[in-house]
């Protein structure tokens, strides 16, 4: 009860030198309140109370950027790395302020953000672009497709993939489904490269006029990266480029995808 009235305390003589700057000092002269964590794990809830869920967490010596109020009771609001406001128990953590100039002075959340796969167990990505893929005489053409990638998070640098796309033409159709696994290189950089493997089976369904394409099922095996942007407010964009070895009657031929799309994770 002591160290919550304490850090209470000293938020409010935080925020009251914030809000007592003088008018003419300029927004980059003024100090930043912040929060440090002062014990092992802090849970960050969706609201100022323990009934609230769980939307993160926090480690001793991490610093939390305040939201610029109280919050409720001994509730203190703060903003997530990417963007979203959390309350911690005031008891848990040390508010001070920062001001400009100072040396390892932390940083507020800005434009970009962490991707969110750190505490979540799945996610999904849309995404869309050209597929690549040989035609019945031998030579290559682009179609455009959609793909859905449905995701396991087991671990922020590991997730379990599905993926099912199509591209549906006037010459008729190419399907592909099967799964595979993805390996987050940088998971705490917001432009975070990946690379990921995986196999399948590709169906190619002409209509009974089409002389671009034929029929035939073929197995492939499927590898590819990129890298994923992500944006304050859970924002995620994927950006993706995978090559398939199709297996032929006639030997391995090559597909290629190129995308762009969107992500969410939970």
């Amino acid at each position: 009860m002591k160290r919550a009235l304490r850090a209470l305390g000293v938020l409010s003589l935080v925020l009251g030198t914030l809000l007592g700057a003088p008018s003419l000092a300029s927004a980059e002269e003024r100090p930043e309140a912040f929060a440090r964590v002062v014990v092992d794990e802090v849970e960050l809830r969706s609201g100022p109370g323990a009934t609230f869920r769980v939307i993160g967490t926090a480690h001793r010596g991490e610093t939390l950027a305040l939201d610029g109020r109280q919050g409720e009771g001994f509730w203190l609001r703060i903003v997530t790395d990417d963007g979203r406001i959390a309350y911690v128990l005031g008891a848990q953590v040390e508010p001070f302020a920062v001001r400009p100039g100072e040396s390892d002075k932390p940083s507020r959340p800005g434009l970009l953000a962490p991707p969110p796969l750190r505490g979540t167990i799945a996610g999904f990505n849309i995404v869309g672009g050209v597929l690549r893929i040989p035609i019945a005489d031998g030579s290559f053409r682009g179609f455009g497709y959609m793909e859905f990638i449905p995701q396991i998070v087991l671990h922020e640098t590991v997730t379990l993939n599905g993926f099912l796309g199509a591209a549906l033409t006037a010459d008729g159709a190419q399907m592909f489904y099967g799964g595979g696994a993805t390996i987050n290189i940088a998971p705490s950089w917001p432009i975070c490269p990946f690379v990921g493997l995986g196999v399948g089976e590709l169906r190619v369904l002409p209509n009974a006029d089409s002389f671009v394409l034929k029929k035939e099922s073929l197995y492939m095996a499927r590898a590819g990266g990129g890298f994923m942007l992500a944006l304050r407010g859970r924002i995620l964009t994927r950006f993706e480029v995978t090559n398939a070895s199709l297996f032929t009657t006639e030997g391995l031929k090559n597909a290629q995808t190129f995308s762009f799309g969107l992500g969410a994770y939970f």
